[in-house]
C-alpha cells in the first residue's frame, strides 16, 4: 500500500476498470473496489486487479449481526484484499466478530487484511446526522466516539473526513489508520460530498490515505490528475 492516494474505481463493468488501469501501464496503484463494481462483477474483479499488482481496498461497509459479518469476512479474507471495512454503528461485538472472521479466513502464513470502520459518511452533514440519526452531540464527537469504539474492538482504523483526523490522532495515536474520502484539489467540484478537504490539508492533519474518485477517474487525463494529487500531498504542486 505504497501510495497515499486510493483511487475509487467507481465503474459499472470490468471493461471500464481494465481500460482505466491500462492507462497507468506498469504503475502500481492502491484502488478502492466498492459496491457498484463488486455487485456487478463479483469476486472475479478482485482477482483481475490483483493480477496486475495493485493494492485493493474492498469497500463493502458490512453492517449486520455479528455472526453474519464474521462469516462474510471469513470469505472476503480469501480474496487477498489489503483493506476491508465495516460500519462502526454495528457495535463492538460485530466489529470483534469481523476481525475473527478475517483471521479465520486468512491463509496460513498470509497477512490479514487491515480492517477499518466507517464512522460518519462524508456525505453526511451535522444537521442531517442530528435530524435523521437522532444523534444530538456534535458530528466530530460522534466520529471520535465511533473511532474509540473501533480501536477498543481491535480494528486497525476508521473511515472519516479529514476534519476529524486531528482529534482522532490526539486521542487514539498516530498508528491508528485514517482513510478519508471527500478529497478535492482546490478547483475541483465538490459533488455529493459535504465535508471536503484538499490533499495539502489532509497531509497536514495526519491522514493515512485519501480516497479520490471522479477527480481522477472522470478526468481527461487520469494519469496526470493522479500525479497532481500526489504532488499536492507532497507539497510540490
Amino acid at each position: 500500500m505504497q501510495s497515499p492516494v486510493i483511487v475509487a474505481l467507481d465503474f459499472s463493468s470490468k471493461h471500464e476498470v481494465a481500460e482505466f488501469l491500462r492507462q497507468f501501464k506498469e504503475e502500481k496503484l492502491f484502488v478502492k473496489v466498492g459496491m457498484e463494481i463488486f455487485y456487478q462483477e463479483g469476486p472475479a474483479i478482485i482477482s483481475e486487479i490483483k493480477e496486475k499488482g495493485h493494492s485493493i481496498f474492498l469497500d463493502l461497509k458490512l453492517h449486520d449481526i455479528p455472526n453474519t459479518v464474521k462469516s462474510a469476512m471469513k470469505g472476503l479474507a480469501k480474496l487477498g484484499c489489503d483493506l476491508v471495512n465495516v460500519h462502526a454503528a454495528g457495535g463492538q461485538e460485530m466489529m470483534e466478530s469481523a476481525l475473527e472472521g478475517l483471521e479465520a479466513g486468512t491463509t496460513s502464513g498470509g497477512k490479514r487484511p487491515l480492517c477499518i470502520a466507517v464512522t460518519q459518511l462524508t456525505s453526511t452533514s451535522e444537521e442531517q446526522m442530528k435530524r435523521e440519526q437522532l444523534i444530538s452531540v456534535p458530528l466530530q464527537e460522534s466520529v471520535l466516539h465511533y473511532a474509540s469504539l473501533t480501536k477498543k474492538s481491535g480494528l486497525d482504523g476508521v473511515v472519516c473526513s479529514s476534519h476529524e483526523v486531528s482529534a482522532i490522532r490526539k486521542h487514539l495515536g498516530n498508528e491508528f489508520v485514517t482513510v478519508t474520502p471527500g478529497i478535492r484539489l482546490k478547483n475541483d467540484a465538490v459533488g455529493d460530498q459535504k465535508r471536503v478537504a484538499t490533499p495539502e490539508f489532509a497531509k497536514k492533519v495526519g491522514v493515512s490515505y485519501m480516497v479520490v474518485g471522479r477527480s481522477i477517474t472522470r478526468s481527461n487525463d487520469p494519469v496526470e490528475s493522479y500525479r497532481k494529487f500526489i504532488k499536492a500531498w507532497e507539497g510540490v504542486l
